[in-house]
């Protein structure tokens, strides 16, 4: 029904909730604003406690059969849809720029198809997931992933689809059946998923998608007592308010909740090198949960490497995400940039120097902003700002910048500039993340474990960690005798 669907520059995408392999309205509805310029993408259904049961009910249903699914035939099928995203990679990424504001070309050359190797990763994985037999007192012990069941998925919207995939790809592959609760500020390359999922013969209920805001439609499924797994990426309040939820039906959870992350650089680091690195944390206008907003610096090199930030920071274009040209675009919604603006006004009302920036730019962007002369203690140092916002802070020796990068409640990741093998080791080790990056950053691989210490997260996903969440893992024990002749 052409009234339910929202053209998106030409991409035609369908404002209705999947459910159980149809396209279901709801009476409510919510608006979907592009930050680009405050254009109307369109109005879309706003599931409840009604769309909720009927997702978990469809995917109740359809778990027996697909957990019964051979892992061949799972994998074949999420290669399918791999093969479906590479296929519409252009209109994927046209449409989440329009939707969240991160750069076309950054969508279009790394996003998108990151989110079809994300399929490919898990089916691969999938088939060779195993663990070698081994003998207890001449028993032997063998390992085996059992799918848990329907799993609840809430994304966040700096990242849509690669984030949403991330979690849907394993649990698909693992034989559970998912319902998907995209972000409501970014909620159209989810409903394209269910499109390409369905066309690559993914069985109907096994993929579910109920869009909506997080206080209604989120908070309906995962308090839902069928639900057996959920995954959550967001805020830290919302996070405890689903682990009660999650608690009350004692249901295994995950949540990755952003961070507030150092880089360290130290006097012996490729100065040009790390100045690249911190200028890089800029990336998606600031709203990247693993960016290294705290720049820690030696002393002895500080002003140097201010120098040389500020130079080639001066040198990034802000401006329409969708021109190859621009490196920084506008920030995802009205209230997220007056939430940025406060940090900041706050910071320089209580005595920070805006070494750059320090102020909105015109409609939804925000100058790139670097302050200096922070306390320790400070709100701008201890919050996670989320937005196009570092700050500057000096150390004299390495037990001092250890001590000042786990100085926060967070732990997500750390990177560390130097040029000694010795101190990367000694450093790394002490550090409090999840991930550590040594003269590096954001590189990432699937089979490695992601997830954060602290109140940066609970558990880990990516390669077997994935399985070993989304799966109940089971040991059998088998005696050496007792078979009939």
């Amino acid at each position: 029904m052409t009234e339910h669907i929202t053209p998106v520059a030409g991409v035609a995408v369908d404002a209705r909730h999947w459910i159980g392999g149809e396209r279901v309205a709801s009476a409510a509805t919510f608006t979907d604003v592009s930050p680009i310029d405050g254009a109307v993408l369109g109005e879309i259904a706003r599931g409840g406690q009604a769309e909720a049961d009927a997702a978990v009910a469809a995917a109740l249903a359809a778990f027996p059969a697909w957990a019964a699914t051979p892992r061949t035939e799972r994998a074949r099928i999420l290669h399918a849809v791999a093969d479906g995203v590479d296929k519409r990679i252009e209109e994927l990424a046209v449409v989440e720029t329009h939707d969240n504001g991160a750069l076309l070309r950054s969508h279009r050359r790394g996003v998108m198809p990151r989110v079809a190797h994300n399929f490919r990763f898990f089916a691969d994985w999938l088939l060779n997931l195993e663990h070698e037999d081994f003998e207890t007192r001449g028993h032997t012990n063998h390992v085996s992933w059992d799918p848990a069941g329907p799993c609840v998925l809430i994304t966040p919207w700096n990242a849509p689809l690669m984030l949403a995939t991330w979690k849907v790809a394993p649990a698909l592959a693992a034989g559970n059946t998912v319902i998907l609760k995209p972000a409501e500020w970014s909620p159209l390359t989810a409903s394209l998923l269910a499109d390409i999922a369905a066309e690559a013969g993914l069985p109907p209920g096994v993929l579910n998608v109920v869009q909506g805001y997080g206080a209604e439609a989120g908070s309906a499924l995962v308090a839902h007592p069928d639900v057996r797994r959920i995954s959550f990426t967001g805020s830290v309040p919302t996070a405890k308010t689903i682990a009660a939820s999650a608690a009350a039906n004692l249901v295994p959870a995950s949540f990755e909740l952003g961070g507030k992350s150092p880089l360290l650089v130290f006097a012996d680091a490729d100065i040009e090198l790390a100045t690249d690195l911190a200028v890089e944390q800029y990336d998606n206008a600031g709203q990247v949960c693993l960016a290294a907003t705290r720049l820690l610096v030696e002393e002895s090199v500080a002003d140097e490497f201010t120098r040389r930030f500020v130079e080639k920071a001066a040198r990034l274009t802000q401006g329409d995400p969708r021109d190859e040209a621009t490196d920084i675009g506008p920030n995802i919604h009205p209230r997220q940039l007056e939430k940025i603006d406060g940090f900041v006004r706050r910071a320089l009302a209580a005595g920070a120097r805006a070494v750059m920036g320090g102020a909105p730019g015109e409609g939804q962007y925000y100058r790139p902003t670097l302050l200096a002369d922070v306390a320790q203690d400070s709100e701008i140092v201890q919050e996670e700002v989320f937005g196009p916002v570092l700050t500057l802070q000096t150390f004299t020796t390495e037990e001092e910048a250890v001590r000042l990068a786990n100085d926060t409640r967070f732990g997500l990741a750390a990177t560390v500039a130097t040029g000694d093998q010795e101190r990367a080791g000694r450093v790394t080790a002490q550090l409090v993340a999840g991930t550590v990056w040594v003269n590096c950053f954001f590189v990432r691989d699937l089979q490695a474990p992601f997830g954060g210490s602290r109140h940066s997260g609970v558990g880990r996903e990516g390669g077997t960690w994935s399985f070993d969440f989304y799966c109940d893992v089971k040991n059998t024990v088998t005696a050496p005798k007792g078979w009939a002749d």
